[in-house]
Protein backbone atom coordinates (compact mmCIF):
# COMPACT_ATOMS: atom_id res chain seq x y z
CA UNK A 1 0.00 0.00 0.00
CA UNK A 2 2.70 2.54 0.85
CA UNK A 3 5.20 1.17 -1.91
CA UNK A 4 2.27 2.18 -4.60
CA UNK A 5 1.77 5.61 -2.95
CA UNK A 6 5.59 6.27 -3.65
CA UNK A 7 5.67 4.39 -7.13
CA UNK A 8 2.51 6.67 -8.23
CA UNK A 9 4.27 9.84 -6.83
CA UNK A 10 7.51 9.02 -8.50
CA UNK A 11 5.41 8.42 -11.96
CA UNK A 12 3.55 11.71 -11.22
CA UNK A 13 6.46 13.77 -10.63
CA UNK A 14 8.49 12.50 -13.45
CA UNK A 15 5.74 13.53 -15.90
CA UNK A 16 5.88 16.63 -14.67
CA UNK A 17 9.84 16.98 -14.98
CA UNK A 18 8.98 15.75 -18.81
CA UNK A 19 6.46 18.18 -19.45
CA UNK A 20 9.24 20.83 -17.95
CA UNK A 21 11.46 19.34 -20.52
CA UNK A 22 8.69 19.73 -23.44
CA UNK A 23 7.78 22.92 -22.63
CA UNK A 24 11.28 24.22 -22.90
CA UNK A 25 12.01 22.76 -25.87
CA UNK A 26 9.27 25.49 -27.55
CA UNK A 27 11.54 28.30 -25.86
CA UNK A 28 13.43 30.00 -28.87
CA UNK A 29 17.00 30.17 -28.67
CA UNK A 30 19.22 31.52 -30.93
CA UNK A 31 19.27 28.02 -33.02
CA UNK A 32 17.37 26.77 -34.94
CA UNK A 33 15.22 23.78 -33.45
CA UNK A 34 12.11 21.50 -34.52
CA UNK A 35 10.34 21.86 -31.26
CA UNK A 36 9.91 25.85 -31.71
CA UNK A 37 6.97 24.57 -33.90
CA UNK A 38 6.56 21.14 -33.90
CA UNK A 39 3.27 21.29 -31.80
CA UNK A 40 1.69 24.25 -33.52
CA UNK A 41 -1.83 23.82 -34.57
CA UNK A 42 -2.50 24.24 -37.76
CA UNK A 43 -6.31 25.03 -38.96
CA UNK A 44 -6.03 21.35 -41.49
CA UNK A 45 -9.80 21.40 -43.07
CA UNK A 46 -11.14 22.84 -40.55
CA UNK A 47 -9.40 20.79 -37.91
CA UNK A 48 -6.74 21.86 -35.33
CA UNK A 49 -4.02 19.94 -35.78
CA UNK A 50 -0.52 19.82 -34.87
CA UNK A 51 1.83 20.52 -37.55
CA UNK A 52 4.26 17.47 -37.00
CA UNK A 53 1.16 15.48 -38.74
CA UNK A 54 1.30 17.33 -41.64
CA UNK A 55 4.76 18.03 -42.21
CA UNK A 56 8.72 16.77 -42.19
CA UNK A 57 10.06 19.48 -40.39
CA UNK A 58 14.24 19.58 -40.40
CA UNK A 59 17.03 21.71 -39.16
CA UNK A 60 19.31 21.72 -42.57
CA UNK A 61 21.77 24.11 -40.44
CA UNK A 62 21.53 26.22 -37.44
CA UNK A 63 19.80 29.20 -38.59
CA UNK A 64 17.22 27.83 -40.62
CA UNK A 65 13.81 25.82 -39.93
CA UNK A 66 12.49 23.72 -43.22
CA UNK A 67 9.24 22.66 -43.06
CA UNK A 68 8.14 20.44 -46.18
CA UNK A 69 4.28 19.62 -45.86
CA UNK A 70 3.02 15.83 -47.11
CA UNK A 71 0.02 17.76 -48.92
CA UNK A 72 1.13 20.64 -50.80
CA UNK A 73 -2.64 22.31 -49.94
CA UNK A 74 -1.89 22.71 -46.43
CA UNK A 75 1.49 25.41 -47.56
CA UNK A 76 -0.89 28.67 -46.94
CA UNK A 77 -2.72 27.08 -43.97
CA UNK A 78 1.10 26.36 -42.34
CA UNK A 79 2.28 29.70 -42.79
CA UNK A 80 -0.91 31.65 -41.59
CA UNK A 81 -0.34 29.20 -38.46
CA UNK A 82 2.99 30.35 -37.87
CA UNK A 83 2.53 34.09 -38.70
CA UNK A 84 -0.39 33.81 -35.76
CA UNK A 85 1.85 32.23 -33.25
CA UNK A 86 3.74 34.31 -30.96
CA UNK A 87 7.07 33.19 -32.45
CA UNK A 88 8.10 36.27 -34.28
CA UNK A 89 9.00 34.32 -37.51
CA UNK A 90 8.20 35.21 -40.93
CA UNK A 91 7.99 32.32 -43.14
CA UNK A 92 9.41 32.13 -46.58
CA UNK A 93 6.89 30.08 -48.79
CA UNK A 94 8.85 28.98 -52.13
CA UNK A 95 5.49 26.57 -52.82
CA UNK A 96 7.26 23.31 -52.23
CA UNK A 97 8.47 23.87 -48.37
CA UNK A 98 8.55 26.85 -45.85
CA UNK A 99 11.57 28.28 -45.09
CA UNK A 100 11.93 30.15 -41.06
CA UNK A 101 15.27 31.90 -40.91
CA UNK A 102 16.19 32.29 -36.72
CA UNK A 103 17.15 35.70 -36.47
CA UNK A 104 19.85 36.15 -33.73
CA UNK A 105 18.44 37.23 -30.17
CA UNK A 106 18.57 40.67 -28.66
CA UNK A 107 20.13 40.71 -24.89
CA UNK A 108 16.50 42.19 -23.65
CA UNK A 109 15.03 39.02 -25.43
CA UNK A 110 17.47 36.60 -23.90
CA UNK A 111 16.72 38.24 -20.82
CA UNK A 112 13.17 37.85 -21.05
CA UNK A 113 13.43 34.21 -22.39
CA UNK A 114 15.53 32.91 -19.39
CA UNK A 115 12.49 34.90 -17.14
CA UNK A 116 10.22 32.61 -18.84
CA UNK A 117 12.10 29.73 -18.10
CA UNK A 118 12.86 30.50 -15.06
CA UNK A 119 8.77 30.89 -14.22
CA UNK A 120 8.30 27.55 -15.59
CA UNK A 121 11.02 25.96 -13.58
CA UNK A 122 9.46 26.64 -10.71
CA UNK A 123 5.85 25.99 -12.29
CA UNK A 124 7.45 22.48 -11.92
CA UNK A 125 9.04 22.71 -8.70
CA UNK A 126 5.41 23.77 -7.46
CA UNK A 127 3.72 20.92 -9.30
CA UNK A 128 6.68 18.34 -7.70
CA UNK A 129 6.02 19.79 -4.54
CA UNK A 130 2.04 19.04 -4.55
CA UNK A 131 2.28 15.72 -5.64
CA UNK A 132 4.45 15.09 -2.60
CA UNK A 133 1.66 16.88 -0.03
CA UNK A 134 -1.10 15.03 -1.69
CA UNK A 135 1.29 11.57 -1.37
CA UNK A 136 1.99 12.80 2.59
CA UNK A 137 -1.57 13.53 3.28
CA UNK A 138 -2.39 10.02 2.20
CA UNK A 139 0.18 8.72 4.00
CA UNK A 140 -0.79 10.25 7.22
CA UNK A 141 -4.76 9.53 7.04
CA UNK A 142 -4.08 5.54 6.16
CA UNK A 143 -2.08 5.73 9.51
CA UNK A 144 -4.31 7.31 11.01
CA UNK A 145 -6.37 4.62 9.99
CA UNK A 146 -4.37 2.13 11.63
CA UNK A 147 -3.43 0.75 7.93
CA UNK A 148 0.38 1.04 8.66
CA UNK A 149 2.94 2.15 11.46
CA UNK A 150 4.25 5.24 12.46
CA UNK A 151 7.26 3.40 11.74
CA UNK A 152 6.62 2.68 8.20
CA UNK A 153 4.83 6.49 8.13
CA UNK A 154 8.53 8.01 8.77
CA UNK A 155 10.50 5.87 6.08
CA UNK A 156 7.63 5.98 3.09
CA UNK A 157 7.86 10.08 4.52
CA UNK A 158 11.79 9.80 4.40
CA UNK A 159 11.63 7.95 0.65
CA UNK A 160 8.97 10.44 -0.30
CA UNK A 161 11.50 13.68 0.63
CA UNK A 162 14.37 11.93 -1.59
CA UNK A 163 12.56 11.29 -4.12
CA UNK A 164 10.89 14.87 -4.26
CA UNK A 165 14.61 16.42 -4.00
CA UNK A 166 16.24 14.31 -6.61
CA UNK A 167 13.17 15.61 -9.27
CA UNK A 168 13.90 19.19 -7.69
CA UNK A 169 17.31 18.66 -8.55
CA UNK A 170 16.69 17.27 -12.19
CA UNK A 171 14.79 20.12 -12.55
CA UNK A 172 16.69 22.83 -11.57
CA UNK A 173 19.65 21.08 -13.54
CA UNK A 174 17.15 20.84 -17.11
CA UNK A 175 16.56 25.02 -15.77
CA UNK A 176 19.84 25.56 -15.80
CA UNK A 177 21.34 24.22 -18.93
CA UNK A 178 17.93 25.67 -21.02
CA UNK A 179 18.77 29.32 -19.35
CA UNK A 180 22.46 29.10 -20.51
CA UNK A 181 21.34 27.97 -24.01
CA UNK A 182 19.02 30.94 -23.62
CA UNK A 183 21.79 33.58 -22.90
CA UNK A 184 24.77 32.15 -25.35
CA UNK A 185 25.21 34.13 -27.92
Amino acid sequence: MVQEQITDAKARMHKAVEALQAELATVRTGRASTGLVEHLKVDYYGTPTPLQQLATISTPDVKMILIQPYDRGALTAIEKAIQKSDLGLTPSNDGSVIRLSIPPLTEERRKELAKHVRKRVEDARVAVRNIRRDVHEHLRKIEHDHQISQDDLKRSETELQKLTDDQIKEIDRIGHDKEQEVMTV
